[in-house]
């Protein structure tokens, strides 16, 4: 996967109390054992170098997203808006909307995926179901087919519970998985590695100011595809 570094372009929101940021595909969003930075790594140095901070810069992972998926990510800049923003994201208070690419369409052009999931560690993929079983935990999700090309379809998630790989693998149980998405049954890799799965936008309560915040990310750049739909969704 070729070399991705951050921008101050990518920022799509900043505060005393949080940071968001357009995350590229292929980027870790926290360093990894091996040593490999990620976007936490890359937004402490540059708050740190553009704020000429003289210690350490606290920045708290609030929301992840995988490595080959785009989008927005959230970070608290302090302590207390970390706590605030973690007690959200389990009480379900922040509203996380996804863009997929798909080579197919669900059945159904609206409607609610629920299954049953389970992790295998040794291969890093999950593994969903249409029962509760042992050990599995039960997934959420609401899409919404907003439109088509020759050859894709896009798909609007709102992802309801958050499990390992929940919309890759949901996705797939339904008989669509993501484009570029191999490990979930894709046909081809996508140029890069990373997949068609984007974080569209974060809609929630400021954790301190009180006030309501959307945060919506640009899809990919450079990716005509991706162009190709959110210039029809604008226009829609």
């Amino acid at each position: 996967m070729a070399d991705i570094r951050f921008s101050p372009d990518d920022i799509l929101y900043e505060d005393n109390h949080l940071i968001a940021v357009n995350k590229p595909a292929g980027m870790l969003t926290q360093s990894d054992p091996s040593g490999e930075e990620g976007l936490e790594d890359f937004i402490k140095a540059y708050i740190k170098r553009r704020d000429a901070k003289p210690g350490d810069v606290f920045l708290g992972v609030a929301h992840r997203i995988d490595r080959p998926v785009s989008g927005v990510v959230l970070f608290a800049k302090t302590s207390k808006a970390l706590v605030r923003l973690n007690e959200m994201l389990r009480d379900r208070q922040i509203r996380k909307i996804y863009w997929a690419v798909t080579e197919e369409a669900p059945a159904e052009t609206e409607g609610t995926l629920r299954n049953w999931m389970t992790r295998d560690g040794k291969t890093n993929k999950a593994h969903a179901y249409s029962s509760p079983r042992k050990d599995a935990k039960e997934a959420v999700l609401h899409y919404k087919l907003l439109g088509s090309s020759k050859n894709y379809r896009l798909l609007e998630i709102e992802l309801i519970t958050g499990r390992h790989h929940q919309i890759r693998c949901q996705l797939a149980k339904a008989g669509c998985p993501i484009k570029g998405d191999l490990k979930y049954g894709a046909a081809r890799s996508n140029p890069g590695g990373g997949i068609s799965l984007h974080s569209r936008s974060l809609s929630f309560i400021h954790p301190v100011r009180k006030e309501p915040v959307t945060i919506v990310a640009p899809v990919p750049r450079q990716d005509a595809l991706w162009a190709f739909f959110e210039a029809s969704q604008s226009e829609a």
